[in-house]
Parts: structure tokens; C-alpha cells; sequence
């Protein structure tokens, strides 16, 4: 991009964005409480407003953000007052000095780097109360000046600090509920990534053992025509090892990165009832958008850490997602987790459609599908073969089991297999 088209962009956006939180600030500002007697000071959610959007929206300059902030407020409420019918120099004596609330904020926080405190609540909330009992007391006792040449009383200084403390921890508490909020996103959708890459992370190794063979079956073949004085036969042949074996080093890379990833995102440990609440959320949207009225239930007897919830999530998704996609217009998948000293053992249970009698011990083979496009064209069929090489590397087990109306699928870990790469 142009420098002077992104710097242009760059300055749009900033402006945006502080016009919507000076407007949104001074719209707030009219939902107040006046406590004390025949005064204009209010305790307005403007202020609440202000910090919150600058926690969550953070402008590039906070000091420019509250600088057009505090006079778009004093313009709103002078402009709202002549309108109705106040005299000019009354209503600026009692509205300019909110404009000391907001800059003086804003100063606040750009110059102790509001940045650094965002993940530090305690401390956010500490430096947020003192910025509001400084600029608050500077408001108040510059419009008591103004107005009755008097500063703040104690009564009146302490109902200041009071409401400061609650309005600034409330705050911080509801930017951090937010904050918690959108890092459970993300750490959802980024291991619903990292599933999905150990599995195909697992099924490459797979597939670079059988490059292996071939490159050496066919190195094998090159030396045998040679030997047999066939030096174009035997040269095609060498040009087939030589082509395979850049194919399995280009495998190598991709593994390489693929497998720094996933061991990446196995750092956190978590229960597994936590990976059975991804789940079910995670195909209850995928079920309404393939419009399937499906309704997804967990049992689990005897939760317990794992640091193994990527494989984990890779395997119970995929089984949940194939639960879903077997029921015709409408039921039911129960997935239920049992445990004793030994074993995990988890079950994906619906009322689908099922499978033939004939098929159950090719299901797990590669290539295996009964799904297809409204084309006709077949679906890859290496999704259970995914999940079998998941919890073979788990040293576990899969089995199936036909039901009267749908399919049970079975699968035993080793207890040693689901808890290890937990830290002690």
C-alpha cells in the first residue's frame, strides 16, 4: 500500500473512532446522579463510558481522545442548555469544568502507559481511582469557585472518594468479565485449529512412512533393472526414488512446522469437562448450519486435567461432528466420559442413520465415507482414520457398536496417556 494511503487510512480510522467515543461519552453523560444540594455536579455513567471504551477500543493518542472528548461533552451540555432557555455564562460556569474530569483522565493514563495495566486488574482499578478523585475534586472545586467561592467540604470530599472507588473497580470488573470473555474465545477457536492440525499432523507421518517404503522399493527396482542391463527402465525407476524423495523432504518441512505448533498449543492443561463444553458448543452451530435440529448432551463420571486436550478435542470432535452429520432431520447425541484407576473411556452415541452390518470393519479404513455432495462426488474418508491414528499414538482403542436406531462409538485411553505432560 501507498505510505501516504495507509498513514491516510490509519488517520481516518483514529478519527472515527474518537468521534464515536467523544459522541457515545457525551450521550452517557445525561444518565447522572446529583448529590449534592442545588449543584450541577453529577456522577454521570459518561465517565464509566469513557474508561471502558478506552479499555476496549484503545485509541492510538488517549491524551487527543480525552482532549476532543471533554469538549465535545462541554459543547453538548452548554448547547443542550441554551436550548433550554439557560443564560450563556451560567451554563459555561457549570459545564466547562468537566472538562478537567476528562483530560485530566486522560493524562492520567498517557502518561502511566494504560497499556501495561490491562492484564493487572488490582492495580488498573487502583490507578484508575486515583485519576477519578483527582479529576473529579479539580471539577468540582473549580465550578465551586466559580459559583460560590468555596472549595469541597469533607462530606462532600468523601462521597467524591466513595463513589470514585465503586464506579472505578466496577468498571475494571466489567472490562475484565469482557476481556475473559473474547480470551475463551480465542483460546476455542485456536485449539479447534490445533486438533485439527495434529490430526492431519499425525496422518503425514503416516504418509511419509509409506514415502519411505516406496522410495526405498523403488531404489530397490532401479538397482535390479541395472543390474539386468535395462539402463532406460532403470534410469525411469531412478528418477521415480529421486522424485519421492523430494516429496518426503518437502513432508519433513511441513511436518516440522506443523509439529512446533501443536506442541505449542499443548501447554495449557485443562479438565475434560471443559473439552466436552467446546464440543458440544462447537457442533451445536455446526448441526443448525447444516439444518439439523440436534440436540447434544454430556455425562461425565469422574472429571479430571489433562494436558493432552488437543488430540483429545481432534478425536471427540471429529466423532461428534460424524454423530451429527448421521442423524437424518432431527435427534439426539449423547457423548459421555467414564474413568477408573486404568482407563478413560468416552462414548459418541446418536440416533443417526447408522451403518450397514457389512461395513463395520472397513470403517476405520482410509477412504471410508458415506457421505457425498449433492454432485455425488465422495467426501475424503480420512477423517476416522484420523482419529484412529490419534488414539493409537495414545496407545488407546476404538471400537463400534450398532444400535437399534444409530451408532455407539467406544474409545479407552490409558489413564497414564490422558494425564501425562501435566506440571507438577
Amino acid at each position: 500500500m501507498n505510505p501516504k494511503l495507509m498513514w491516510r487510512h490509519i488517520y481516518q480510522s483514529e478519527a472515527a473512532r474518537i468521534a464515536f467515543i467523544a459522541i457515545l461519552t457525551a450521550l452517557t453523560g445525561e444518565l447522572k446522579v446529583m448529590p449534592f444540594d442545588g449543584e450541577m455536579f453529577r456522577f454521570a455513567l459518561g465517565g464509566i463510558v469513557f474508561f471502558l471504551l478506552i479499555l476496549i477500543y484503545p485509541p492510538v493518542s488517549i491524551l487527543r481522545t480525552g482532549f476532543v472528548t471533554a469538549v465535545t461533552v462541554v459543547i453538548f451540555r452548554v448547547t443542550k442548555e441554551l436550548w433550554l432557555g439557560a443564560d450563556l455564562l451560567e451554563s459555561l460556569q457549570m459545564h466547562v469544568p468537566v472538562f478537567l474530569f476528562y483530560f485530566i483522565v486522560a493524562v492520567g493514563w498517557h502518561f502511566v502507559g494504560l497499556e501495561k495495566y490491562k492484564s493487572l486488574p488490582l492495580r488498573l482499578g487502583a490507578l484508575a481511582f486515583v485519576f477519578e478523585v483527582v479529576s473529579n475534586t479539580s471539577e468540582h472545586a473549580l465550578r465551586n469557585w466559580w459559583l460560590h467561592s468555596s472549595l469541597l467540604n469533607g462530606k462532600e470530599w468523601g462521597i467524591l472518594v466513595g463513589v470514585a472507588l465503586l464506579r472505578s473497580f466496577f468498571t475494571v470488573g466489567l472490562y475484565s468479565s469482557v476481556a475473559l470473555s473474547k480470551e475463551k474465545q480465542r483460546v476455542e477457536e485456536m485449539l479447534g485449529v490445533g486438533s485439527e492440525l495434529y490430526a492431519e499432523a499425525l496422518y503425514l507421518q503416516k504418509s511419509m512412512n509409506h514415502i519411505e517404503q516406496i522410495t526405498a522399493s523403488s531404489h530397490d527396482l532401479y538397482r535390479k533393472l541395472k543390474k539386468e542391463n535395462q539402463p532406460e527402465l532403470s534410469t525411469q525407476a531412478l528418477h521415480i526414488a529421486q522424485e519421492i524423495h523430494e516429496v518426503k523432504k518437502d513432508s519433513q518441512r511441513i511436518l516440522a512446522g506443523l509439529s512446533k505448533w501443536t506442541t505449542r498449543q499443548q501447554v495449557e492443561v485443562f479438565y475434560l469437562s471443559d473439552l466436552l463444553n467446546m464440543v458440544v458448543t462447537a457442533n451445536e452451530k455446526y448441526s443448525e448450519m447444516i439444518g439439523k435440529e440436534c440436540t447434544l448432551e454430556t455425562v461425565i463420571d469422574g472429571d479430571l486435567q489433562t494436558g493432552q486436550h488437543v488430540p483429545l478435542l481432534a478425536v471427540l470432535n471429529n466423532l461428534t461432528a460424524n454423530a451429527v452429520e448421521a442423524i437424518e432431520e432431527k435427534g439426539h447425541v449423547l457423548i459421555t466420559v467414564e474413568r477408573d484407576e486404568q482407563w478413560v473411556r468416552f462414548s459418541v452415541c446418536d440416533t443417526g442413520k447408522g451403518i450397514p452390518f457389512e461395513h463395520e470393519d472397513i470403517i476405520f479404513e482410509p477412504g471410508y465415507t458415506t457421505k457425498f455432495t449433492d454432485q455425488g462426488t465422495a467426501a475424503t474418508g480420512i477423517g476416522l482414520s484420523h482419529v484412529c491414528a490419534i488414539i493409537d499414538a495414545m496407545q488407546g482403542t476404538i471400537a463400534v457398536k450398532r444400535l437399534d436406531q444409530g451408532l455407539n462409538v467406544l474409545v479407552e485411553i490409558p489413564m497414564d496417556s490422558i494425564v501425562k505432560e501435566i506440571e507438577a
